[in-house]
């Protein structure tokens, strides 16, 4: 099930694991087009194997749903769409994120929040931040460790204790 193109801008390669962000898709007056990422440049990020699982998945969902459509179907290139292949709702998409942090429990939060919280583990698991600033498409990486300096002082602390690890070997 290698690539599947998107007209949304995003390309996945399920089979290499990876995708290429080359627009971002934007609602303007009631009707929906594809402009530039705010970065301005097409970036390809690596996907890890859970998510390319669940992407499977979702895309033998997806055909079925297509199926299902039979001529309703809008054949939008898009990787998430409606039953009948339309872009989805802001709204929708808003609520229905809702709903999930409802029935497991969790806290309200945006959904803009799983970015900010996704940045905030890579670097906490020592993940390079430029790296970081890469994944979030950031165009310098003052935006991502100004924005992501509260885990500054834990990565601190990890690289005493690294270097303090490394002395000891040394001198033992």
């Amino acid at each position: 099930m290698g690539p599947v193109s998107g007209h949304d801008g995003v390309d996945v390669d399920l089979d290499l694991a990876n995708l290429t962000v080359a627009n971002a898709l934007q609602r303007l007056h009631g009707e929906t087009r594809l402009v530039p990422p705010k970065s301005g440049r097409t970036r390809t990020l690596a996907v890890p194997a859970s998510v390319v699982e669940a992407l499977r998945g979702h895309r033998v969902r997806q055909l079925q749903e297509r199926l299902v459509a039979g001529s309703r179907w809008v054949e939008s290139g898009l990787v998430f769409a409606t039953r009948e292949g339309k872009p989805l709702g802001e709204r929708n998409v808003r609520r229905d994120y809702k709903k999930l942090l409802q029935k497991a429990g969790l806290p309200s939060r945006r959904f803009h929040d799983l970015r900010h919280a996704a940045a905030s583990l890579l670097l906490a698991q020592g993940v390079h931040p430029r790296v970081v600033m890469e994944i979030l498409g950031h165009s310098q990486i003052s935006l991502t460790m100004n924005t992501y300096s509260h885990v500054v002082p834990e990565l601190q602390r990890d690289a005493a204790e690294k270097l303090d690890a490394l002395l000891a070997d040394e001198q033992g």
